[in-house]
């Protein structure tokens, strides 16, 4: 879907100043009401919109400047570091997977603050046998990740 749409459709269902960041679907907006409202009340209007049943993650400036500071993972040239936001206590579902999985020199998994992060090397990203994992269509529903890069780019349109 494009990002020009999904906004049209928030700033329809009632909150301000929306705007997209890159391709990547996160949505920047303004609104007096909480996130579970919010929940609610976007998801039905995408829902309704796209003919699909959304599934949204609400989290708002403080929330999100937080999830970035606590990244356990230093930068590392040559590696990416991943945020996984999910429901139904999916970060524990990644951790036991990350563990089992064969690990790429350098790569690195761990829950913070029921977050999970991840680190890996660049170009590992989708070969990864973790990275393989994510595609599974019982945890698409569940959680969402989110290169670190996208974070900072988020933080600089507040």
């Amino acid at each position: 879907m494009k990002m020009a749409d999904v906004c049209k459709v928030f700033s329809n269902a009632g909150v301000e100043n929306v705007s997209s960041v890159l391709a990547s679907g996160n949505i920047l907006f303004q609104s007096d009401k909480n996130n579970a409202d919010l929940k609610k009340i976007l998801e039905k209007a995408m829902s309704d919109h796209f003919s699909y049943d959304a599934f949204l993650f609400i989290k708002n400036e403080k929330e999100i400047n937080k999830i970035f500071k606590n990244d356990p993972f230093s930068a590392k040239e040559n590696f990416h570091n991943y945020v996984f936001l999910g429901s139904e206590k999916v970060e524990e579902t990644l951790l036991e997977e990350f563990e089992k999985a064969t690990k790429e020199e350098g790569e690195q998994g761990k829950i913070f603050n029921e977050i999970f992060y991840w680190q890996v090397p660049k170009g590992q990203t989708l070969d990864s046998t973790f990275g393989k994992i994510l595609s599974r269509k019982g945890l698409k529903d569940k959680m969402t990740s989110r290169n670190v890069n996208t974070f900072e780019k988020i933080i600089k349109k507040f």
